[in-house]
């Protein structure tokens, strides 16, 4: 029999992921939902109060700490929301939020207002019809985004049944799905969800999203195989993640694990200004001379754009630092190791 997840204070605390006295973490459980897949409870040292794991996924009390630049939207979903489920902040794509529950509930969560079992649940009905006519109303829409909450937690049917809706509108391309399935819950993507994905008949690329090498088990790497070997590309998210990720050795035997794995690594975000999770961000500075430092330690295929959702609906910007600046006579370029070279003008 399946082991179930972990969705309760009380299960935490028999697992020994809490201690016996968890009144603080009840407090945050009554605001934002838990989950944690057997897949990732085994993978937390209990022993070690700082496992990058844990840190994720089992919640702290730091979380009840909101600051006052922090926002119950922080990307701005809402101002580019035209009809319910869509989110169309970019001329040529669009999110499509088909559900709100996730297998796993992470505690720097962007969404972490909406998704849960209180949340804002499944995309269906009369709203699915809307969303799904919006998309087929608006020519320029070449991608659609599947996302949540985390698509692939939803039925192979129901998946298929919007998989096969964007198959009739000519002018979608490309579908993508957001998700951590693969690594958090493997034995989810079977024959009948990867059919599902191949429903729409459009190009299907898979973002998974993963933040530490640990996730990339070998089960999370066979599924990942299943969806490479069905014609599916993936790509790959993370946040960098004070306490999880915040060195160039996790984060380049991440980028390499992707690409161990036939993963692409696509983007690696900043932390966004969600409530209750300033414990996890970092300044753009720190970022910076991270991905700085990974460039010249990786090769070029393990390089992810390090970018910043702009608060208010703005969209991403790249917040990689330069190498390169003008000089009166040209361009002054900083290689790996920090030494500075001139360039010419062209």
């Amino acid at each position: 029999m399946k082991e179930l997840p972990l969705k309760s204070v009380g299960q935490l605390r028999d697992a020994g992921l809490v201690g016996p006295h968890a009144g603080d973490v009840e407090a945050v459980a009554r605001r934002y939902a838990i989950g944690i897949t057997p897949e990732m409870a085994a993978l937390i040292d209990p022993a070690d109060p700082r496992d990058p794991i844990a840190l994720q996924f089992v919640p702290d009390i730091a979380e009840l700490d909101h600051r006052p630049e922090e926002r119950a939207d922080p990307i701005g979903d809402a101002a580019h929301s035209p009809v319910d489920g869509i989110v169309h902040r970019y001329p040529d794509r669009v999110l499509l939020k088909a559900v709100h529950v996730c297998p796993v509930y992470c505690r720097f969560c962007f969404r972490r207002e909406m998704v849960g079992p209180e949340g804002l649940g499944m995309l269906a009905g009369d709203a699915l019809d809307a969303a799904i006519a919006y998309i087929a109303d608006h020519a320029g829409i070449w991608e659609v985004i599947l996302t949540g909450g985390d698509p692939l937690v939803l039925s192979p049917r129901r998946l298929a049944d919007i998989m096969g809706r964007l198959a009739a509108i000519a002018h979608v391309k490309i579908v993508r799905l957001h998700s951590r399935v693969p690594a958090v819950d493997p034995a989810r993507i079977d024959a009948a969800l990867i059919a599902a994905l191949q429903a729409s008949r459009k190009t299907v690329y898979v973002a998974l999203h993963a933040n530490h090498p640990r996730e990339l088990t070998d089960q999370a790497r066979e599924a990942c195989a299943r969806l490479v070997d069905a014609g599916i590309v993936m790509v790959s998210q993370t946040v960098l993640l004070k306490g999880v990720n915040d060195d160039v050795e996790t984060l380049g035997a991440l980028m390499r694990a992707f690409v161990e794995t036939r993963i692409k690594p696509y983007y690696l975000h900043h932390p966004d200004l969600a409530p209750g999770t300033a414990h996890f961000r970092l300044s753009v500075e720190e970022g910076q001379a991270l991905v700085a430092a990974l460039r010249g330690t990786i090769s070029g295929l393990c390089q992810p754009t390090y970018v910043l959702d702009i608060p208010g609906g703005h969209g991403k910007a790249v917040i990689a630092a330069p190498s390169i600046a003008p000089t009166d006579g040209g361009h002054r370029v900083e290689d790996f190791r920090g030494g500075l070279h001139d360039y010419p003008p062209v």
